[in-house]
């Protein structure tokens, strides 16, 4: 059942205007709201509106525009509701990005055949997962309809998670036959020395956040058959030398840590019936000073090649802690800054990328 807006409509008082939106279930209306309503807070902050529960209905009391898209992000939230799906933070924050579009829309029944219009939607074993922002919509198409993609942007844009839950519904829906996930083997500016254990566990703590986003898809049980089958691997990149993989979703995390001959010795590996996703932040580079990143150099050299795309985040894609997107909006300004400074001193230096290095040392 749709929503019905009450028949008072908008109305005009001595301050300002109002809309009220009837909503006629009131367990669905509790959980719109959001515990201690902070869901209808977090839409109050954004839209610059009051919206005032009253019984079933909600007030939405501000502007005109800004009580327009109050109201269809509300709408849209409920008629998710509806449809038996949660209303967490982040799908608060999505709505109020993308709008409430697609509310009407029905349930796609090709995963494959469902993104070129409407809502997106990755079903998994224990999760349905949506895109957040528009560049996370475009970048899953992007996953579906190339065989080789880079997600390149900012920590916290959901460049791995998408990916891996790209990977987990092309495998339950037997497009592949099994998901490799590998990362280069470097710290993050530290020196951790040898590690304890034989191979798999002096690897593992380097390989954590693919197996997190597995863990999020699919139930724990299911995930180690998967693994003990081989039909689902986690590898270091250095593992990948002399391997042909077929029939696979192979992604590369954290690609701005590969070497240039690292990252043609991994694209090289694509065979027959793959996939393979590579993403990476180009302003997080842990390798030793002066070695290039063959992130950096497959974008220069990959740039326009047919069947190859390129998708690219920015901090407004940020869908962890909103402090997460102001940090990395602070340190953009202060490299932009740092840049400026470095050109002027030294255009050559810029324009090698050491910079950074030049302008603090």
């Amino acid at each position: 059942m749709g929503l019905t807006p009450a028949a008072a409509g908008p109305r005009d008082t001595a301050a300002t205007t109002e809309t009220l939106i009837e909503f006629p279930d009131n367990r669905l209306l509790i959980e719109l709201c959001g515990p201690h309503d902070r869901n209808l807070a977090r839409i109050e902050a954004a839209t610059g509106t009051h919206v005032l529960r009253r019984g079933n209905l909600l007030a939405v009391v501000g502007p005109a525009d800004a009580q327009s898209d109050a109201a269809s992000v509300l709408n849209g939230l409920y008629a998710r509701l509806e449809q038996g799906r949660p209303v967490e933070m982040g799908d608060v924050d999505a709505a109020l990005r993308m709008g409430a579009e697609g509310e009407a829309q029905p349930s796609p029944t090709e995963q494959l055949e469902m993104f070129s219009h409407g809502k997106i939607e990755l079903r998994t074993r224990k999760k349905t997962v949506e895109p957040r922002t528009e560049a996370q919509k475009d970048y899953v198409r992007s996953l579906f309809a190339n065989e080789l993609a880079f997600g390149i942007g900012p920590a916290g844009t959901g460049k791995t998670y998408l990916a891996v839950a790209v990977g987990v519904t092309m495998l339950i829906g037997g497009h592949v036959d099994k998901i490799i996930l590998s990362r280069p083997a470097v710290e993050a500016g530290e020196r951790l020395g040898f590690l304890p254990g034989d191979m798999k566990e002096k690897v593992d703590p380097y390989m954590q956040p693919l197996y997190d986003a597995l863990n999020d898809f699919l139930p724990a049980k299911q995930m180690q058959k998967l693994m003990e089958e081989k039909r689902i691997e986690i590898a270091p990149l250095a593992f990948m030398r002399g391997r042909t993989l077929s029939g696979a979703f192979v992604v590369l995390d954290e690609a701005q840590n590969a070497t240039t001959m690292q990252m043609k010795m991994f694209l090289t590996r694509l065979g027959e019936g793959s996939r393979m996703v590579i993403t990476g932040d180009r302003t997080q580079v842990d390798l030793p000073r002066g070695v290039a990143s063959g992130l950096q150099d497959a974008e220069r050299i990959l740039k326009g090649v047919a069947g190859i795309s390129f998708n690219y985040f920015t901090a407004k894609d940020v869908v962890r802690h909103p402090l997460v997107a102001r940090v990395i909006e602070a340190w953009e300004v202060d490299d932009a800054a740092m840049l400026a400074a470095g050109q002027q001193a030294d255009p050559a230096a810029a324009r090698r990328g050491d910079w950074r290095e030049r302008g603090r040392g």
